[in-house]
């Protein structure tokens, strides 16, 4: 077996074809027409009023909380296990993130821990939708902050192609919520965001801030303080092209995890989170493990990639905050990212686990 990555972009034909014609019919592309078209095919998929997007996924966390009205030295909870880009993204404009423990089925933040940590210095609840899952109690926690004057947002970075249970798309139960196309993502235009959002006044705001503060495209009057975060339509070309395999691509992240469960279930070292196939998609196949390193090392000698789950942002050395964070701690241990491209085959999913097996009987 060829080495099997744990996770690969998938750009085909459809790519190259749609780039070479839009280059040929002299394209601009710095953003316009095709960015647009871009955003109008990410609007109609999560049925988002306004969709905005920028040059990469934490940026668009960034832009989202100054649009919502975040400021410098406002306090922000945020998920200790969370990719370091959501607390990053707030303390590139001087916000201070608080670090919350996750729910330890879903690993995102819960109404307990919400409720643990909010102070009255607290202006706002950044939720991560932790590979397309989310908070059982979602709709209590949007109550909850209605109640407290609280701005939610969410962190929908690997939740494109994943539902709440009343058929709203991720990223929509808060007042707004956004998205990355790195190239992990289910769809990808190599670097890449979106925010997506009902409320009229937060659109306005992102679209000013996103392009240097600008009272309208392509003039040079200024009415706040803005930024350069634009898209170029050669990513939207290519983020078209990806759109039109979003439908499929949805039903075979299903595929290889239910695959993956099948095989696996029974392998008492192997533990899965709670996944609800019917209305989230998995952007990796996440599990803890017993015995990590030794298991990881084993799969790469039989040329398979893995990657460790993020560990608990508060211990990094970037943040070193005090505090015993549980869940996120054990995930920071013993979570781990198995091949998860929707490239995989049937008979390399079948052969991983094969592996895992073989390692456990050792």
């Amino acid at each position: 077996m060829e080495f099997i990555n744990q996770m690969e972009p998938w750009f085909g034909s459809e790519e190259k074809e749609a780039l070479n014609k839009y280059m040929e019919e002299g394209g601009w592309i710095t953003e316009f027409k095709k960015t647009f078209e871009f955003q109008d095919l990410i609007k109609t998929y999560t049925g988002a009023k306004h969709c905005f997007v920028v040059n990469n996924g934490t940026v668009s966390l960034s832009i989202m909380a100054m649009a919502a009205g975040i400021k410098a030295g406002d306090e922000v909870l945020v998920p200790n296990y969370s990719m370091v880009a959501t607390p990053n993204s707030l303390k590139m404009f001087g916000a201070e993130p608080k670090f919350t423990d996750v729910d330890s089925e879903t690993l995102c933040i819960s109404l307990a821990e919400i409720m643990k940590n909010v102070t009255s210095k607290t202006k706002a609840v950044f939720l991560m939708n932790a590979n397309g899952r989310y908070p059982l109690d979602i709709d209590e926690i949007v109550s909850f902050c209605i109640d407290k004057n609280l701005i939610l947002l969410e962190d929908s970075a690997q939740a494109l192609g994943s539902f709440y249970t009343d058929g709203l798309h991720q990223g929509r139960k808060g007042i707004a919520g956004s998205f990355s196309f790195s190239a992990p993502k289910i769809i990808s235009t190599g670097q890449g965001g979106a925010i997506i959002t009902d409320d009229d006044q937060i659109a306005h705001n992102v679209s000013r801030l996103k392009d240097f503060g600008r009272s309208g495209g392509g003039n040079d009057l200024h009415e706040v303080v803005g930024f350069n975060f634009k898209f170029t339509d050669i990513q939207a070309v290519i983020g078209i092209a990806q759109m039109g395999k979003l439908k499929w691509r949805v039903e075979r992240m299903k595929d290889i995890y239910k695959r993956y469960y099948k095989n696996l279930k029974n392998t008492k070292e192997i533990n899965f989170f709670k996944q609800d196939l019917k209305i989230t998609t998995p952007w990796f196949v996440d599990v803890k493990v017993e015995n990590r390193v030794k298991l990881m090392d084993w799969l790469k000698q039989n040329n398979i990639g893995t990657r460790i789950m993020y560990p608990p942002i508060n211990k990094q050395e970037a943040y070193k905050v005090k505090g015993e964070h549980e869940v996120s701690n054990e995930i920071g241990k013993k979570g781990l990212w198995l091949p998860s491209s929707s490239k995989l085959t049937n008979e390399q999913i079948d052969y991983i686990c094969e592996k895992i097996g073989e390692f456990y009987l050792k």
